[in-house]
């Protein structure tokens, strides 16, 4: 049986960091703590993020705060339709010298990858994208790499300007853990946003973690108690998007092309434990799934032609669900 109280004490005592980590990204980033929140699930969830807002809302400096927060390898990387994958992972460099090929290695080997703008890149680019991020491995020439953990992906595009772009498949947006859209920030910050960014220096982010204190804390977020009620109910919310017309939702089946992979329901536990774990809980409630369930469902329901006809979004379907399936 699982002592709670001991272990609530243990996650405690593990999760004081997230507020070290919390601290030092406010000093450049005012408001946005949902954005913030969800890319440290990402880090100790060891899952993918994609960032999705209109250009000036903070993703990449949001990123990039994180990622100074941490000593570890950091890579930018701007996506634009000229790239070729061997910018990204690299390539095989001749030395006439050596009368040999030797390996230049590229930027995906980092801990944590900036793709700025992804969507800006062509379909080769984003599929060698797509097997370091699932393999979390590369191939250059006849020969794989891996990549050092921790490993990161953090994504961002913009969705108003679409002329120029390629719109990710299916099968790469499965591979993000989650899709997060920013929304504009309050006027009340707007106006620290201004303070700040007129005032003579812009403060500094210091590192406060190491790449191997991340490794141990997503051991811990593994011990986050799941009851089997809360499995239940994070599957009923996966199956009705499948299945809307067993949860009493017919309203939905002709607006829904296809429902959630089983990796939904695989990140959806993971997102959850992780989202414990910096609420400082050892336990995971619904209320830490409903918190999530919009990031990690979004980007993995097809809508059909009548939904967007009616103009149903995902984010419809996704509430009418949380909102008719039982809580436990």
């Amino acid at each position: 049986m699982i002592d709670i109280i001991e272990l609530n004490a243990k996650i405690e005592r593990e999760s004081a960091f997230v507020d070290m980590i919390n601290n030092e990204i406010h000093k450049s980033i005012i408001g946005q703590q949902g954005m913030i929140e969800r890319l440290i699930i990402g880090l100790l969830a060891n899952g993918h993020i994609l960032l999705e807002g209109v250009p000036g809302l903070a993703k990449t400096q949001a990123i990039t705060s994180l990622a100074k927060s941490i000593d570890a390898k950091f890579s930018r990387i701007q996506f634009t339709p000229d790239l070729l994958p061997a910018d990204l992972i690299g390539t095989m460099i001749y030395s006439p010298k050596d009368e040999s090929f030797a390996v230049k290695k590229g930027p995906i080997f980092s801990n944590f990858v900036l793709a700025d703008e992804i969507n800006r890149a062509p379909a080769k680019v984003q599929s060698a994208l797509l097997e370091a991020m699932q393999e979390r491995q590369v191939t250059i020439g006849e020969k794989t790499y891996k990549l050092e953990e921790p490993f990161l992906v953090l994504a961002t595009q913009n969705p108003i300007e679409q002329e120029g772009t390629y719109a990710l498949p299916e099968a790469q947006l499965d591979r993000f853990m989650m899709k997060v859209v920013i929304t504009y920030p309050t006027q009340e910050q707007e106006k620290l946003i201004l303070r700040q960014q007129v005032g003579s220096a812009l403060p500094k982010i210091e590192a406060v973690l190491k790449p191997e204190s991340i490794l141990h804390a997503r051991e811990v977020v593994k011990q986050v108690y799941i009851d089997e009620k809360i499995e239940s109910y994070i599957t009923d919310i996966v199956f009705a998007t499948r299945f809307p017309e067993n949860n009493n939702l017919d309203k939905l089946k002709p607006y829904i092309s296809y429902g959630a992979s089983p990796r939904a329901t695989i990140n959806l536990a993971l997102a959850s434990r992780a989202y414990a774990f910096i609420k400082r809980r050892g336990y995971v409630i619904p209320e830490d799934v409903r918190a999530i369930c919009l990031d990690v469902m979004r980007h993995r329901i097809g809508l059909t032609y009548e939904a967007e006809a009616d103009n149903i979004t995902t984010e419809d379907i996704i509430n009418d669900i949380i909102n008719k399936v039982d809580v436990p």
